[in-house]
């Protein structure tokens, strides 16, 4: 649930309601009523108007922002790759592995007097 007064992009219309695609508007109150499919009211201020709106018509800025940032950071690797012809590193970009994975084999495995003896001194504390 979006806070009052947060910053949302119009992201789609699903319910065509000619929302301003791309502009931005601020949550300005919630509907509560189980019965309507609107969940926010959103202040557009550019339009001078109010638009009720589903969750999925909006999206707060920050999250779109963070989107772009990876988009451009995950081009700007594969370039990279392209260009030093780097393919191990290329096919771990297309395939969406983590860089800084750690493996599961590494862990030890804690024997069962171990395992009693850390809960109880974390019990203890």
């Amino acid at each position: 649930m979006l806070r009052l007064g947060s910053k949302v992009i119009f992201i789609n219309d699903s319910l065509e309601l000619s929302l301003p695609l791309g502009d931005y508007g601020y949550v300005i109150a919630y509907d509560r009523n189980a019965d309507n499919v609107f969940d926010y009211v959103v202040r557009v201020p550019k339009m001078n108007k109010h638009f009720y709106v589903p969750a999925t018509d909006i999206e707060m800025e920050e999250v779109l922002l963070q989107e772009e940032a990876d988009r451009i950071e995950r081009e700007a690797l594969i370039d990279f790759a392209l260009a030093t012809r780097n393919e191990e590193l290329f096919r771990r970009i297309m395939n969406g592995e983590e860089t800084d994975a750690v493996p599961e084999a590494n862990k030890e495995v804690q024997s069962r007097e171990d395992f009693i003896r850390q809960i109880n001194l974390k019990a203890w504390i």
